[in-house]
């Protein structure tokens, strides 16, 4: 199939009377916003094939990255602006929803909504499938680890960070040191090594980016000098970020 072709396909096995829009682009458009909406659940061993085809087709076509090909700021630790979804690491971290199932908003630009949409629907059916069995939202400052699909990473942390309704709280900063605990934690259970974290809370949840920028350093550099072989990288999209990232570390 031609990526006009796949587009196609996967359109109409999620909205088998809709229109398909002429150019790729729109049609890529639709197809991000029908898999956003899309609830949880089953679907064919024939769209999956050709979902997980055009998806790895796109992520390549953006440029993988691999950790190994890094350059650390200090001992094991690393910063990196790009798209975490083309990184190549033991696991990446997801700034969540208490939900856990991804972000539902067509085409947002949330990183929830951008993981999910590149690691494809099988995530959000294990998310909900974990959620289920669980039977509460999640609660702020946790990890949990799913496989990664699509992505070219082997893993997943999901954590949800503190959303910040009013002034800074001494909770919300305790709040944030926990989400990067908790997913390093489980990641030395888990037996990784290397590790990706996008910048919790700073987006739509608005904790102030400097701030944060400063508990993660600090989380990060007091689980190493107990596990001095995690490899950390503090994945950046901004440039504010990363200007803020390089002074932090400097």
């Amino acid at each position: 199939m031609t990526r006009s072709e796949q587009l196609a396909f996967l359109i109409h096995a999620l909205a088998p009377d809709s229109c398909i829009p002429a150019s790729d682009a729109e049609k890529w458009r639709l197809l991000r916003a029908l898999v956003n909406v899309r609830e949880p659940g089953a679907v064919s061993e024939a769209f999956l094939a050709v979902q997980d085809a055009f998806l790895q087709g796109e992520i390549a076509a953006k440029g993988i990255t691999d950790i190994e090909d890094l350059q650390p700021v200090r001992d094991n630790l690393y910063l990196w602006q790009g798209d975490i979804t083309t990184l190549r690491a033991d696991a990446i971290v997801n700034a969540a929803n208490s939900g856990m199932t991804g972000c539902y908003c067509p085409n947002h630009g949330c990183i929830d909504n951008v993981i999910h949409t590149f690691a494809g629907v099988q995530l959000r059916n294990e998310c909900a499938q974990r959620m289920q069995q669980q039977g509460y939202p999640e609660p702020t400052g946790q990890a949990k680890l799913t496989a990664a699909y699509n992505l070219p990473c082997r893993y997943i942390l999901h954590t949800v960070g503190p959303i910040v309704q009013g002034g800074l709280t001494e909770r919300h900063k305790a709040e944030l040191a926990n989400c990067y605990r908790s997913c390093l934690t489980l990641a030395a259970e888990t037996g990784l090594s290397a590790i990706a974290f996008c910048c919790i809370s700073t987006g739509v949840f608005h904790f102030p980016n400097a701030i944060a920028a400063q508990i993660a350093v600090d989380t990060v550099e007091a689980f190493q000098r107990e596990h001095p072989s995690m490899r950390v990288i503090f994945n950046v999209f901004l440039n504010k970020d990363l200007e803020i990232y390089r002074e932090v570390l400097r």
